[in-house]
């Protein structure tokens, strides 16, 4: 309400000048209409922001029910809707990387009450995956708030002798057969940090894709592949269990579930980090004091213990960042991972 209290003021110091000025005074009766009309719609959208959330608030999330964004969303989503007071409802909308339901956001009322739980796909990949897209990643969001880094897991089947990143690579012989590393597609983030690691210790591997990251780990269980770039959250159960050997994480920290492995950075390949995330935009054009308010309550919701403790049993690095903090994140890996898809020639599945 401040803003409209200023301009009131303003509008009084106008009226008293006309008021002792003959010439202006003939014109003041329109100038004074058309300022209260100004006056009126400004205080009508303060006070539209101010109650925000007005209705029930959608969080739509671009994959199936189960997977980690959609568990990360529902709470999240049961914060937010003992913060408002209002209830805020997770919508799975999977299928074509995403775009399906990232377009829906991005064409939603930018008034706050439709959200996406944005990855790094949906937000920093497809642009550079996709030839033709129904809407600009990089124009169509508000960044609000990165809820968690996912970091992946270096794994290889236990048949393979390798107990370091160092030793993995030494097994790369000149003329000898190409060891296979399993990914849940082309682009994807399972691909990428592979392919990063490839760059960085000058090596090289075979891709073997399938359909989905739980089926890829199955085929490194099973031993049909060597090694996978895997989810951390999806796999803590298979290391546990012995099915599989992890050697390193892709983050640039370690991840809270498995503290005593070290980076890739760590074990003699200084700078390498690849990894995905997940955090939630609104459509552009959402009004600075909502952008404000739901930023604000989404850090708080992940830094709630509560909260906090089931993401790091999950092995993911909780965050809970700010717009501006979000939008360099997203920036960043759109402009670092454009340029490894241009120049490896990757495609989308």
């Amino acid at each position: 309400m401040a803003e409209g209290g200023a301009l009131l003021r303003r509008y009084t110091d106008k009226i008293r000048i006309e008021g002792s000025n003959p010439s202006l005074s003939a014109k003041a009766p329109a100038r004074k209409f058309l300022f209260l009309c100004a006056v009126a719609a400004l205080l009508n959208a303060v006070a539209v922001q101010a109650q925000f959330p007005a209705r029930a608030v959608t969080l739509i999330v671009p994959s199936p029910q189960g997977e980690f964004a959609d568990t990360a969303a529902r709470l999240i989503a049961g914060k937010l809707t003992e913060y408002w007071g209002r209830a805020v409802l997770v919508e799975n909308k999977p299928g074509s990387d995403g775009i399906a339901g990232a377009d829906e956001v991005a064409k939603a009322k930018p008034d706050g009450h439709t959200l996406l739980m944005g990855d790094l796909r949906t937000q920093a990949l497809n642009a550079a995956l996709h030839k033709k897209l129904p809407h600009d990643p990089g124009k169509a969001f508000v960044a609000l708030s990165l809820v968690a880094e996912l970091p992946l897991v270096l794994l290889v089947h236990p048949s393979t002798k390798a107990q370091s990143p160092r030793e993995l690579v030494g097994l790369v012989k000149p003329k000898m057969p190409l060891l296979k590393y399993a990914t849940s597609g082309n682009g994807g983030p399972m691909h990428l940090a592979a392919v990063v690691f490839e760059g960085i210790a000058r090596v090289q591997f075979q891709q073997v894709s399938y359909k989905s990251e739980g089926q890829a780990i199955a085929e490194l269980i099973a031993g049909r592949v060597h090694l996978a770039f895997a989810p951390v959250h999806e796999s803590v159960g298979h290391i546990t269990a012995r099915k599989v050997r992890a050697l390193a994480i892709t983050s640039a920290q370690r991840s809270p579930a498995l503290p005593r492995l070290q980076t890739i950075a760590e074990s003699g390949f200084p700078g390498y980090e690849s990894s995905a995330w997940i955090g939630i935009v609104g459509p552009a054009g959402m009004p600075a004091a909502t952008v404000e308010k739901i930023a604000k309550d989404v850090q708080r919701a992940v830094g709630a213990s509560d909260l906090r403790h089931k993401l790091d049993q999950q092995g993911v690095i909780a965050i809970g960042s700010s717009p501006a903090q979000f939008k360099s994140r997203i920036e960043r890996d759109r402009q670092r991972y454009s340029r490894i898809i241009e120049e490896k020639g990757i495609t989308a599945p």
